[in-house]
């Protein structure tokens, strides 16, 4: 069932609390997303695979807006797949400032509900206030993902 997405995985709604789950970031440290997401905003965003052109460029997007969105005080955690090298490799290669979950065995990725297509994540993101959701976008955009998250700002 390679093809199937998760069997009764509804995804997260705006109001929903972050799952609790830990997360081994790439440099192989271990953190609690919830008690990461408890104070101020994170986004959580997923994506297929490292060094993918789409996931770059989603990456890129990230990193390229990291000051303005660190003055807006977001938290910012990329999730894949990818084992701690990978991550770690893909976060080098981009000069990526943000952290990077290594979830092989897609524990995180079945806390939040993102579906897999052919065994990866799909491409979602998700932003959290104060542990919170309060923005998700379940077709998440590749080049336009920083500007998506700071039009939500603005916003609110």
């Amino acid at each position: 069932m390679l093809f199937s997405q998760q069997a009764n995985a509804a995804p997260l709604d705006i109001g929903d609390k972050i799952p609790a789950t830990q997360a081994t970031l790439d440099s192989g440290d271990v953190v609690d997303l919830a008690d990461s997401a408890s104070k101020g905003y994170a986004l959580i965003y997923f994506y297929p695979k490292a060094n993918t052109p789409g996931c770059t460029k989603q990456a890129c997007s990230l990193r390229d807006a990291y000051e303005v969105l660190l003055k807006e005080k977001v938290t910012i955690f990329g999730v894949s797949k990818d084992s701690i090298k990978s991550q770690r490799s893909f976060k080098e290669k981009y000069n990526i400032p943000f952290s990077l979950v290594a979830d092989k065995d897609s524990e995180v990725i079945n806390a939040f509900s993102v579906p897999k297509k052919l065994g990866f994540a799909s491409r979602q993101a998700f932003l959290f206030k104060d542990g919170v959701l309060v923005w998700r976008d379940l077709a998440a955009s590749t080049s336009k993902q920083a500007e998506d998250v700071l039009e939500f700002l603005r916003k609110s």
